[in-house]
């Protein structure tokens, strides 16, 4: 993973180098601001794989041996010979878990402000027209348009309901923020109220209204590397704000916080079936075993790849999706493990 990390770093400088120049950055600049934040965002995407190589290399190598076949003959049980794996597994898997939860997030949302800052990469994305909102359950926004330059909106329409009835609707044709944080004052406004088969009406031109919502103008911006910047309890703590709205956090938050927890985990899947596959001496030798052990890492990923896309866009529950690359190849362990030479 060190030379990974190496070679990442220098193929990523060699694209980079231009925009460094342009920003006048010192090369100590670079690498103490951006790159020493970069080896850990690519080593908690390679470690799973790696750990599957790193696996196979040292079986294959004893097994070629016949260190294996000489322990089997001496008595000691195949699934003993596991039993070392598994613990350096487990702890490898801590750390990886460890940093996807806190220490990856923070280095991420740095290399991010970096990258915003010199190499004018613009992460954020602003809500501007047809912005529905609920505030709760019983509270819906809607904003025909939204100006981010003066916190401003047009078209401003908020419903709120009882018993899933509606029975209040303020429309103004202009919104803006008074006073942070979410004090805001309607223009041009009317009020309906909707008392069973009884309406009345108020409307008032020309006259503005001060009122505190539980909107924020941050609320119209969205971070596209957001939840990456987001720990593990910051994410959890967004995930349960969008909650108490009663719209639920995005799809790609909840798979996200699995995430966190399902890739780690795959290290002592992979562990597994890299050393029942290795574990027998073949012709073919270590060539034969990194080979496959490069084809099944590869496959994990792509399946990894579409469960995510699956759960993210489709109705593929956030937790199957984050899961059932570790359940498929789970179950490829256990029959490699089973059947393997002992």
């Amino acid at each position: 993973m060190f030379l990974i990390s190496m070679v990442g770093i220098v193929i990523d400088y060699s694209e980079k180098i231009n925009r460094f120049i342009n920003a006048d950055l010192s090369f100590l600049e670079v690498m103490s601001q951006y790159y020493l934040y970069y080896i850990p965002w690519i080593n908690g995407l390679m470690w799973p794989l790696f750990s599957l190589i790193a696996v196979i290399f040292f079986t294959s190598r004893i097994a070629r041996n016949s260190e294996i076949i000489a322990a089997l003959s001496g008595g000691v049980s195949y699934y003993r010979l596991l039993v070392p794996y598994m613990i350096a597994a487990f702890i490898i898997s801590f750390l990886l878990w460890y940093g996807k939860n806190y220490v990856i997030p923070h280095s991420s949302k740095i290399k991010h402000e970096f990258e915003s800052e010199y190499l004018k990469k613009n992460h954020e994305r602003t809500l501007r027209d047809d912005i529905h909102f609920f505030l709760n359950p019983d509270e819906k926004v809607y904003i025909k348009r939204y100006i981010r330059r003066d916190s401003s909106g047009r078209i401003f329409r908020i419903e709120k309901f009882r018993n899933r009835k509606l029975v209040e609707v303020l429309k103004a044709e202009k919104l803006k923020l008074k006073e942070g944080p979410n004090l805001w004052t309607v223009e041009d406004y009317s009020i309906r109220t909707i008392d069973g088969m009884e309406e009345s009406i108020e409307v008032s031109s020309g006259e503005s209204l001060d009122t505190l919502l539980d909107l924020t103008p941050d609320d119209f911006v969205r971070n596209t590397k957001g939840m990456e910047n987001m720990n593990t309890t910051d994410l959890k703590d967004y995930i349960q704000r969008k909650k108490e709205r009663g719209v639920g956090a995005e799809k790609n938050y909840l798979v996200e916080l699995h995430l966190r927890t399902s890739q780690p985990f795959a290290i002592i899947i992979l562990t597994i079936i890299g050393f029942s596959l290795a574990s027998r001496k073949v012709r073919g030798g270590m060539g034969l075993h990194l080979a496959i052990g490069v084809i099944i890492g590869a496959t994990y990923v792509v399946v990894s790849q579409f469960s995510s896309t699956f759960s993210n866009n489709l109705s593929l529950d956030p937790f199957l999706g984050a899961w059932i690359p570790n359940i498929l190849f789970g179950i490829v362990g256990g029959v490699l493990l089973l059947f393997s030479q002992k």
